[in-house]
Formats: structure tokens, sequence, C-alpha cells
């Protein structure tokens, strides 16, 4: 019997066990990455110059089509584990205190795969540039042709984002110790993941709204599947992560999953455009991918005792770089939408708008915005789960706070989902309200919810060395430098105004009408933009640094003129503002564009002058209340002996005379009862006179 084989005969079973199902922990990521590179390798070569000559396209040859569908890959499976691996440094680790985690340890998953991903990034803004335009990499060569091939297509520009929100996670990857910065540097990284998705096949055909909010949520949920499912593998190589660790990762990977199978199914039925799934090899992609996912992630994720064992997040990382792989392929065939015959509306809407416009087809011409219609369901649902549970533990929570924050989200919805949402992107004046709806509408009733008090009266704080939940997120966040300087009264208002300048007067705006996700995003800004202004002046929950009453007034009135005035200037505009956009759509029964501008113009001055002199009587009348609470505070103290204003003078008057005299004063004095009269000399004066102190709120 050899040597090897006796130790291991010595050693108990559970011991080899594990040491095999460990070996087989560390091998599967790496099969599965594989295989990944096989199909993409495999399906590249079998597709050939095909997918380029169905769009008429040259073919720039077989080493860059392979070089550009490997790049891409490795961005991808990269950049899920860089915005993973952050967001499971937030939300999967103990904390080390109230706010710092371990930045050498809990991410040390995200530096390398920032670097990487850069790399990739780096690398794909002159492929994608030459791939795109079916060059040859030998192209590039030639002087000027890089400048002309990156601003010839989408790609290269996407790529160029992609490269600087890595550089700017891999530098801060070393210096981050907080959960807000590392949430934040999730967020940003989220952008990197959907820079390159949203300008290719789903920015195109008819529907292709539906498609681009669909794939925001699919291709984030996968993405931060992956990292976080990585992170959990490394925790099983030095322990058996806690029970905490696990069952968060499981809510986790659920969501993701649901995520992601939900948004793939909607993008595979815009992409295929009523075509059936077997009858183009987009829909046979799409059902493969699904479905292998399902096969493998199903059973690990709703089995307890499955999940909970090393090999579980191991067999995940094997199966998942092969869906991002099957994606990677999918990108490089033209799905049936690209054939379908679009025209100016079609092509940059993703829908038709020829009905005109009435105030009957702004109610029943409705088109569901679904990036909107989630962030909504999810509020109302998150703020009724909180109610409900602090009424069950006894506590009270205003109906009328709940009712505003209800009727806010509503007003979201009906704002984005009626006919004012697809009609706003045909006509300027629809346009304007739409805007304007969602910054001074919506938020106004959403800041009267109070969110955050709810939530940290409604979640429970956990020990200092235990996992963190909810509420110490909000406690982070709302202690954080970043909440501070959103909140600035200087930053907020040269926002809240200088917005409608920076986007409407400059050629921004033209450009950002053509995108659907450069106008939802433009939409979230005046959303999340208004909500932070209501809030610091008349919201319920309180700012990092109040503002007193006087200042919300003067932060009010200042905004109110700039308002008005940008509201003259689109009036009286003799430019068309995104001209060449609407004369791009011809919608017939515009008619004037000058006079829809006009329109639109009006609609500004309205809109945004009556909510901000409404707010300013709800303010005035906060800060009656408010003055009427505190004199009667004041009044109930005194009655009661409890005011310690008079000390606070007589100690004051001590240190005038201590400063004006250099002596100290010897005994302080005693104070008299209320309505009393009490002389103090001052110590070192001589014939100063006697000053008194005296009860005047007796007199009032």
């Amino acid at each position: 019997m050899s040597d090897t084989t006796a130790a291991t005969l010595d050693r108990p079973p559970a011991v080899v066990a594990a040491e095999r199902s460990g070996t087989v922990a560390r091998a599967l990521p790496w099969v599965g990455a594989i295989i990944a590179v096989a199909v993409v390798v495999v399906a590249v070569e079998m597709l050939g110059s095909s997918s380029y000559d169905r769009l008429s396209r040259g073919y720039p040859g077989m080493l860059t089509s392979m070089l550009s569908a490997l790049l891409r890959l490795t961005a991808d499976i990269t950049g899920g584990l860089t915005v993973g691996g952050l967001a499971a440094a937030a939300c999967l680790t103990p904390r080390r205190s109230r706010t710092l985690i371990d930045n050498h340890r809990d991410l040390a998953i995200v530096r390398p795969s920032a670097t990487v991903w850069m790399a990739a990034a780096v690398l794909l803004i002159p492929v994608d540039a030459a791939d795109a335009n079916g060059q040859p990499l030998t192209k590039l060569l030639t002087p000027g042709a890089i400048g002309y091939l990156v601003q010839a297509s989408y790609l290269p520009g996407a790529w160029i984002v992609v490269a600087c929100i890595a550089v700017t996670i891999l530098v801060a990857a070393y210096l981050v110790h907080s959960w807000v910065s590392t949430l934040l540097l999730a967020g940003i990284g989220t952008i990197g993941l959907l820079a390159p998705v949203l300008v290719t096949q789903v920015l195109v055909g008819p529907n292709h709204d539906f498609g681009g909010d669909a794939a925001m949520f699919a291709t984030s949920a996968i993405g931060i599947w992956i990292g976080a499912t990585a992170a959990l593998a490394r925790r099983w190589r030095r322990s058996r992560p806690g029970a905490t660790t696990l069952r968060r990762y499981r809510v986790l990977a659920l969501t993701a999953w649901i995520t992601w199978t939900l948004g793939s199914v909607i993008v595979a039925a815009v992409e295929l455009a009523g075509t059936l799934p077997w009858a183009a090899p987009t829909g046979i992609l799409f059902a493969v991918q699904i479905l292998l996912v399902a096969a493998v992630a199903g059973p690990i994720l709703l089995r307890r005792a499955w999940f909970a064992t090393r090999t579980a997040p191991a067999v995940l990382l094997s199966v998942l770089p092969i869906a991002t792989g099957i994606g990677v392929v999918m990108a490089r065939i033209p799905p049936p939408v690209y054939f379908v015959p679009t025209d100016g509306q079609q092509l940059f809407l993703g829908y038709l708008v020829n009905t005109p416009l009435t105030p009957i087809t702004l109610w029943t011409s409705g088109r569901v915005n679904i990036l909107f219609l989630v962030i909504a369901i999810a509020g109302i649902a998150s703020y009724a789960a909180a109610v409900i549970r602090l009424r069950r533990r006894g506590d009270h929570w205003s109906h009328g706070r709940t009712s505003a924050w209800m009727l806010g989200w509503v007003s979201v919805i009906i704002t984005t989902s009626s006919g004012v949402g697809p009609y706003s992107s045909a006509s300027f004046a629809v346009h304007m309200g739409l805007h304007m709806s969602l910054n001074m509408l919506c938020p106004l009733l959403l800041v009267l919810g109070g969110p955050i008090t709810l939530f940290l009266r409604a979640t429970t704080a956990h020990r200092r060395d235990g996992f963190a939940g909810p509420h110490e997120w909000l406690v982070a966040l709302t202690h954080s430098k970043l909440l501070r300087v959103t909140y600035n009264p200087m930053y907020v208002l040269a926002v809240f105004v200088g917005s409608y300048y920076a986007i409407y007067l400059t050629p921004f705006f033209d450009w950002a009408m053509r995108y659907h996700w450069a106008h939802q995003a433009m939409t979230l800004h005046y959303l999340a933009i208004g909500y932070v202004f209501y809030a610091l002046i008349i919201g319920i929950d309180a700012p990092p640094r109040p503002l007193p009453h006087i200042g919300k007034l003067g932060l009010v009135l200042a905004a109110m003129p700039f308002h008005a005035f940008f509201g003259v200037v689109v009036m009286t505009s003799t430019d068309l503002l995104a001209g060449t956009y609407f004369q791009y759509l011809d919608i017939p029964w515009i008619g004037s564009l000058a006079h829809d501008q006009y329109v639109a113009g009006g609609v500004a001055w309205a809109a945004g002058e009556l909510p901000l002199i409404v707010v300013v009587i709800a303010l005035v009348t906060q800060w009656a209340k408010q003055d009427s609470r505190q004199a009667k505070r004041i009044d109930r103290h005194a009655d009661r002996g409890l005011d310690d204003d008079y000390e606070q003078y007589n100690a004051m008057l001590g240190k005038l005379t201590t400063r004006d005299t250099g002596t100290a004063v010897a005994q302080p004095r005693e104070v008299s009862a209320p309505g009393e009269h009490q002389t103090t000399d001052r110590a070192g004066v001589g014939d100063r006179p006697t000053l008194t102190v005296t009860d005047h709120r007796k007199h009032l």
C-alpha cells in the first residue's frame, strides 16, 4: 500500500469528501468559462460572413470578428464580477464596524476583475469600431481611420464609457472603506454594464422602448448575480459561510434569476417581432439560454438542502458564463426585428402616434413605461410592507403620509404610462407637461410620505459586530458625505433650476430625444432632483443639515424667477428646440412646430410657478405652526420652573464681565423664580449701572 493511500485511509471520510468537493468547486467555474469560450468560437466560425451580408455590411475578416466576440465575452463576465463583487461586499459580508468594510478582503474579487474589464473595454474601442463598420484591423493603421470609425457607430463610444467607469472603480477599490461608497461604485458599475447593451439590438425597430427597459433590468440582474456568486464561492474556500450570508445570497440570487428571466422574455418578444421562436436563430438561442439557467438554478435555489453546499455556487458559476456566451452569440446575429419596415416614428420611438392629440387620447392611448412602472410598484410595495410591520408592532403611522406617498407613485404611473408618456416624445408641449409633472407634482407628494423616517422606524437595528441590514444601510446613507453634498442648498438650487437651461437650451435635448434610454435617464433625473428640492424645503425626513424656515423660503423664492424666465425664453425663442428631431418625426397633427414650442413654454411657466406658490404657502404655514408649538413649549417649561434661559443669560453676562475686566466672577448668583426681579452686580465694574433680568414673557 502506498503512503498516499495509507494517508487517505487514516483521515476521516468527511475530510476526504470535503477535499473532493472543494476540488470540484474550484474546477467547475473554469469548466464553464472554457465551454463559454468554445461556444463563442464555434458560433463565430460557423456564422462567418452571413451576419454581415444580411446587413449589407462588409466582412472584416475572421480575426476581427473572433477578437471582437471574445473580448465582448471577457468584458461581460468581468464586468459582472466587478459590479456583483461590490454589491456582495456591502450586502453579504459581516461588518467590521458601523460603516466600514474590510477593503483588502471584501474587495479582493473587484480589483482583478476591474483590471481585466478595463483592458477589454480599451481594446474593444478600436476592435468594435472596425468590426461594426466591416473593416479589418489593418484599416486602423490608416491615418485618421480610428477617429472616423469610432464616430461611425455607437459601440466604440459605449466602450469608452465602460473603460472610464472601470478605471474609476479600479482606483476607488483601493481607497474606499465604507458601505455607501461601495454601493455608489456598484451603481456606477451598473451603468458600465448597460452601456454596450442599450446601443445595439434593443435600440432598433418597433417596441424597442419595451426592449430597452427590459434589457436594463435583465443585464443588471445577471451581472450582479455572477459577481455575488463568485464572492460566495470564495467564502466557501475559506470556511462555511454563515446562515445570514447564505440566506441573503439566496434572496439576491432568486430575485436576479426571476428579473433576468422576465427581462429576457420581453427582449426576446421584441426582437422576434412576431416570428415564431423556433423559426429564427435568435428565438432558439433565447430558449436555450433561459432553459439552461432554469434547469440548473431552479433546483439549487429552490431546494434548501442543495443550496447550502460548497458546490452550489460553483455549479452556478459554470452555467452563468455559458449563458453569457450565448448572449454574445445572439448579439452577433441580426434578429427579425431588424428587417421589419419602419418609418421615422418607429425608428426613434418604437411606436406610432398618428392619432391626433386630444384630452381623450391622453387617457385612452396609454403605453406602459416598464422602467417607471417597476420603480413605482417597488416603492408602493416596500412602503406598504413597512407600514404593516409598524402597525403590527403597535406603533402608529399617519394615514396622511401614507396617502401622499401612494398618490405620488400613482401620479408617476399615470404620467409615464398614460397617453402623456408616448405623446411626450412626439409633442414638445406634452413633453414639457410630463417633465413638469415629474419634477414639480410627483416629488411634492412623495416627500410628504417621509419614507426614510418610516423605514428607520420599521427596520430593526442589528448588533455592532453582526450583519448590517436595511436599518444600518439607511443610517450610513443619511450620515454620508455624499448625502451632505446632495442636500447642499446651493447645489440643489443650481441643479433644480439649471437643469432646464442646460438640457433644453443646448444641443443635448435634440440628441437625447432620439434614444429611449437617454429620454428615460433625463426623466429619472427630473424626478430625483425634484424630490431632493422638496425634501429640503417641506420634507418630513430631516436632511443632513436642516435649513431654517427663512432659508427654505429664500430657496423657493430664488427658484421662482428662474422658472418663469425659462418659460419666457422658450415661448419667445425664434429657434426650434430639438427642431431636427421633431422634423424627422414629421407628426401630421402637430401643425406648426413653433406654436407647439410656444405652448411648451407656457406650460413650463405655469406649471413651474403654481406648485412653488403652493409650496410657499405650505412652508409659511409650517413655520407659523412650529413657532406656535415652540412658544407653548417655552411657556410650559417656564410655568414648571424648567426654563434655563436665565441661567444661560447670567452665564453670558459673567463671561462678558471677565472679558472686560480680566478678572473672574467669584461666585455666580442665583436666578430668582420666574416673574421676580434680580440684580446682578458685575464684579469689578465699580460705578457701572446695575443690570436687571426680568421675565418679560408674562407681559406678552
